[in-house]
């Protein structure tokens, strides 16, 4: 792939119109589902400031639990963001814990990995029932690292696991390593392997669905056809789903919405 220019390969913004506006969009989204959710906001998983997680819940019993994880390159962005992309799963019955994370470089991928696998089973102690996961771009790259065997998820979490979705995720990083990106994450060739979970075997018997706008970059889409590939061949459960219409920044509207598609799709217990 000699060549290729990856930086520009991993930029979302120049190729979508409008761009600058989407975080304030979400941002004011966010804060008005807050205001009217019924939540357990700041639920500490760690002692790090940013080691905290929002959990919204239903009227009634939870059928289970959602995690979704966020993205902005593990550089940006916070729960307090996506707080709207609950809707669509609480509407369904479900509770959904939102995490946020230390943000790179202050910690690199790997710890990353560590503290989403931390939020995760401190989420899975509120809520009872089957766990689900999600996450959007690096988010999906977190999500998917929980299910890479060995999962880094205690026992007992990774047993209720039973559909990790991830939404225009990144699966190979080992391009990342030939970008400025790559750099201020301190990303070196040995934990971009490791961090990279179309390398890995996925733990058996959990669903896979990696998610797509048929809008994105031509990468995210290679990235996103590598994942079900490279599992559907270690005998994962996987899917590829590219949704007609989305780019990057709109793709995820569909988890505010209790009957979207993709709210559907997060829910079932098999892809």
């Amino acid at each position: 792939m000699e060549g290729i220019d990856w930086d520009d390969a991993f930029a979302n913004a120049p190729y979508i119109e409008g761009a600058e506006a989407y975080p304030a969009a979400w941002a004011a989204a966010a804060a008005q589902f807050r205001a009217q959710a019924r939540a357990r906001l700041d639920l500490h998983y760690q002692h790090h400031a940013r080691a905290r997680y929002d959990l919204f819940l239903p009227a009634g019993t939870p059928r289970g639990l959602v995690v979704f994880v966020h993205g902005g390159y593990w550089l940006r962005f916070g729960k307090s963001d996506w707080s709207h992309l609950a809707a669509g799963p609480v509407a369904q019955g479900w509770a959904v814990a939102l995490p946020s994370y230390t943000l790179a470089p202050e910690a690199r991928i790997s710890e990353i990995t560590a503290q989403i696998a931390s939020a995760i089973t401190a989420a899975s102690a509120d809520v009872a029932g089957p766990i689900h996961l999600a996450g959007h771009s690096a988010g999906g790259h977190l999500v998917t690292r929980m299910i890479c065997a060995p999962s880094p998820l205690p026992p007992e979490v990774l047993a209720r696991l039973g559909h990790v979705l991830s939404i225009s995720g990144l699966h190979d990083l080992r391009p990342l390593l030939a970008t400025q990106l790559g750099a201020t994450l301190r990303l070196s060739p040995d934990e971009a392997a490791r961090e990279s979970a179309a390398l890995h075997a996925p733990e058996p018997g959990i669903a896979v669905t990696a998610w797509v706008g048929a809008h994105e970059r031509p990468e995210f889409l290679r990235q996103s056809a590598l994942l079900r590939e490279a599992w559907a061949r270690k005998g994962a459960q996987a899917r590829l789903v590219v949704e007609p219409g989305w780019h990057h920044f709109n793709v995820i509207a569909g988890l505010a919405e209790g009957d979207s598609m993709m709210t559907r799709a997060l829910l079932q217990q098999g892809a």
